[in-house]
């Protein structure tokens, strides 16, 4: 993979359902668009049970999600970023299984849904958010943005 800077690890169960040449080229897509081509991103694909997991302890929600963002910028109480660190923004974590049932019930192919996650779980870990109309106005249209670029 040509970018040394974006890991993607799949989970064994779902080598073969992703293509992850793909989502490294979508998620240098997005770095790129934000100026900053040589930041550092990991994205994970496992299962529903994981991203429960992680859903309910950082998020205090219940159930799975599609894609979780952990922004590793973000200041932590009584933790101190190493100065090697900087570039690395953070992970992206999606649920292959919830997305495929979510592409489905979208009439999307799963690695269109896959590229799209990627996008927005990578704007979310440089600040996008969608929590007021407005916010979400300008993430969709990055996320459109670069959709449509890497098309």
């Amino acid at each position: 993979m040509p970018y040394d800077n974006i890991a993607i690890q799949i989970d064994e169960t779902y080598e073969s359902d992703v293509d992850a040449a793909d989502l490294a080229a979508v998620v240098a897509a997005v770095l790129q668009a934000e100026g900053q081509p040589d930041a550092e991103v990991t994205v994970v694909i496992t299962d529903d049970e994981e991203v429960a997991g992680l859903n309910a302890q950082y998020r205090g929600v219940e159930g799975s999600t599609d894609v979780l963002s952990f922004a590793a910028q973000e200041p932590t109480p009584g933790f101190v970023s190493a100065p090697e660190a900087a570039a690395y923004l953070g992970d992206v974590i999606i649920a292959l299984p919830f997305t495929r049932r979510q592409a489905a019930e979208l009439g999307r192919s799963l690695q269109d849904e896959l590229r799209l996650l990627a996008v927005h779980g990578t704007l979310h870990l440089f600040g996008y958010d969608h929590a007021e109309p407005a916010e979400e106005a300008a993430m969709w249209a990055k996320q459109d943005a670069v959709l449509q670029g890497e098309s």
